[in-house]
């Protein structure tokens, strides 16, 4: 009977473990992964900049999520090919023409990759190969 009853618990452990792991959402036959903007993506919205187009398909990554305080207030910050940026107003300044992709970083990705002052998220945006 123990043997039965842990056999039991891991597949209970696994079944929600599956349950619980993040699939892509599928339009026709590719995988779409919503924390990322491809460089035609950006392209259909006509946006002149990076911002615009960010508004336009996603504007929810332009605000920043989770604890603030009231003396330091965070912001979303962006990164330009490995570099910082500055905050989304900054994304004003990159043309459209010139992104390969956009990558939304929730807070929690964003604070383990570059920092605890990345807590409200980060928007990456890759150039095109060849600029």
């Amino acid at each position: 009977m123990p043997r039965f009853a842990s056999l039991a618990g891991i597949s209970l452990i696994l079944t929600i473990i599956m349950a619980c792991a993040r699939y892509p959402v599928r339009e026709g036959d590719a995988a779409v992964d919503r924390r990322v903007l491809t460089h035609d993506q950006v392209a259909d919205t006509n946006a002149k900049n990076a911002y615009d187009a960010v508004s336009a398909l996603r504007s929810i990554w332009l605000s920043p999520r989770g604890v603030d305080s009231f003396r330091t207030p965070g912001e979303v910050l962006v990164y330009f090919n490995d570099i910082r940026f500055g905050g989304v107003e900054s994304l004003k300044e990159i043309s459209t023409s010139d992104v390969g992709f956009i990558r939304y970083f929730s807070g929690s990705e964003a604070a383990a990759r570059w920092g605890l002052d990345h807590g409200h998220g980060v928007i990456y945006v890759s150039v095109l190969p060849g600029y």
